[in-house]
């Protein structure tokens, strides 16, 4: 498939290893070919790179499977899913997941991206609502301020919020930065 085709949640394989595109442009330069600039996330590793494509380049797509799994539980081997279609219980090892446990909670459905049948990282969505279960107090009438304040969700994620969140109150969550959206 030619480069200018590829868009976001494709994976492509480049040297052997398969990567994910997370973020793509189009640039066309006032002198020079276009070309296409793409984030790419390494399903193997986790580590993410920036890297131009050549408008007439050929790359290589790799087709994942997308299951839709279940978070159950976490035990010391990792993070237990359950398959939505075929009532399967699977385990994902902590090092494939890194913090994307802190977005999701228990019995919550997101997808899983397989490559050859192996898991290889999770897809989660843009933002989720979480309970705050830890903040301290906030100061009466300071709403003249922008300062933020330190704040348990109930994953366990950690984040700044807003003087006026109190506990128990339900917050947005950005998955991308970890940051406070607003409040639910």
């Amino acid at each position: 498939m030619k480069s200018q085709e590829i868009r976001p949640g494709m994976a492509l394989n480049i040297d052997g290893q398969v990567w994910l595109i997370t973020n793509i442009s189009h640039v066309k330069p006032g002198k020079g070919p276009a070309y296409t600039q793409a984030k790419l996330k390494n399903l193997a590793t986790g580590n993410n790179i920036e890297k131009r494509f050549r408008s007439a380049e050929d790359v290589e797509q790799v087709n994942l499977d997308r299951r839709e799994v279940e978070y159950l539980y976490s035990d010391a081997t990792g993070a237990i899913f359950m398959d939505c279609e075929t009532f399967d219980q699977l385990t994902i090892p902590k090092n494939i997941l890194g913090e994307t446990l802190l977005y999701v909670k228990a019995n919550t459905a997101i997808n899983v991206l397989f490559y050859n049948g192996n898991p290889m990282t999770v897809e989660l969505p843009a933002s989720v609502d979480l309970e705050v279960t830890d903040t301290p107090p906030g100061i009466k009438n300071a709403t003249a301020t922008n300062q933020l304040k330190e704040a348990v969700l109930e994953t366990g994620l950690k984040t700044r919020v807003p003087p006026f969140v109190e506990n128990g109150q339900v917050v947005r969550i950005s998955t991308e930065t970890g940051e406070y959206q607003s409040k639910v």
